[in-house]
């Protein structure tokens, strides 16, 4: 199965499915090392050559290093050119206000050092709040670095349409937006999408299946009630609840089964699916443990909706609500009820 690339500059591809980093970051349960290079061996072998990680993932960015240097081993120069790492800089949240060009320089050269690179493909720029104004300094700070040569490509990460296009009015060269996008999480839909295909930018896609709620596992399942197994999890019950609540979600997971069942597939690969299917995606970035997952993430790519297919969907998303605001105005809102679950400062634990 040939997994598809797209070109988001000239001479730059990435695979349209990204695998994901944050599962092995501890928050799932432990994580093997050596087993996770092996799994992302496996990955790129198969056609998914894009990896998706950060600066506050915990130790993800040492196993993606260790896995470039053994997949380089294994398959030569060439191969290894091919793959494509793209991390995050996420100053913490205590340290905006005194965030400086040390500090921005710290944690690429910190990326760089784990990730076992002489030059970063693409960091992910982040910034918790926008009540403190200095995220046009970080970045351009950062964008100091690409001219250096210390990073190939700037994107954004959480940022809404305003601040991504003052991001870019400031002359700062953006590639890229990651932002929370999903059947039930619309909020990119409407004026970051616009954006993007206004001023020449992509969206990269996580939440596709919402932390696993879109997925078999969950339907015709009673409501979950109290403590959920993890932050992943609860979050995304927040949202479903923002959607239209558990009745009309257990609708879209019907129809997205029947979709399946035409397409002899499961509920998960349709809902990342149908998000490649979106204006100005090029890519959909999937959590996967280990390599068990790698069969339905490339089954992503050959999934082809039909017409008949869309007009379902859109019909249960028409009775739903798209969650307030902007992309990321909630989570935003630390004592509000998305926001005051997210961990802020995890640079300082790291």
């Amino acid at each position: 199965m040939t997994v598809p690339t797209i070109t988001l500059r000239p001479g730059y591809d990435i695979s349209r499915v990204l695998r994901g980093g944050w599962q092995l970051a501890g928050g799932h349960g432990a994580v093997d090392p050596k087993a996770a290079v092996e799994d992302m061996i496996a990955f790129a072998e198969a056609g998914i050559t894009t990896f998706d990680c950060a600066d506050i993932y915990t130790g993800v960015e040492e196993m993606i290093g260790a896995f470039r240097t053994e997949y380089g081993n294994r398959h030569g120069a060439e191969a290894l050119a091919r793959i494509r790492v793209h991390t995050k800089l996420v100053p913490d949240l205590s340290r905006l206000a005194d965030c400086d060009r040390a500090y921005v320089r710290g944690i690429v050269e910190t990326s760089l050092k784990r990730l076992r690179m002489e030059r970063l493909d693409l960091v992910q720029f982040h910034w918790w709040d926008y009540a403190v104004p200095r995220y046009l300094d970080a970045v351009g700070w950062l964008d100091e670095l690409r001219v250096e040569g210390k990073v190939a490509n700037i994107g954004g990460t959480n940022f809404d349409t305003a601040r991504t296009e003052e991001i870019i009015a400031a002359g700062v060269p953006l590639l890229s937006m990651q932002v929370q996008y999903s059947l039930i999480d619309r909020r990119a839909e409407g004026l970051l999408a616009q954006s993007a295909q206004r001023n020449g930018f992509w969206i990269l896609c996580y939440g596709t299946v919402a932390g696993g709620f879109l997925g078999d596992r969950w339907l015709g399942k009673p409501e979950p009630k109290g403590e959920l197994e993890n932050r992943s999890l609860t979050k995304y019950k927040l949202i479903i609840d923002d959607f239209g609540g558990w009745e009309l979600f257990q609708a879209l997971l019907q129809t997205l089964r029947r979709i399946a069942d035409r397409h002899g597939s499961d509920i998960a690969t349709v809902a990342s699916a149908a998000m490649l299917d979106r204006p100005a995606v090029a890519g959909v970035i999937v959590g996967a443990r280990n390599r068990d997952h790698l069969p339905r993430n490339l089954a992503i790519c050959a999934l082809r909706l039909t017409d008949a297919d869309r007009a379902e969907i859109a019909a249960v998303l028409a009775q739903g609500h798209i969650p307030e605001g902007d992309t990321y105005t909630l989570e935003r809102d630390r004592h509000g009820r998305h926001g005051q679950i997210i961990k802020y400062n995890l640079n300082a634990e790291a």
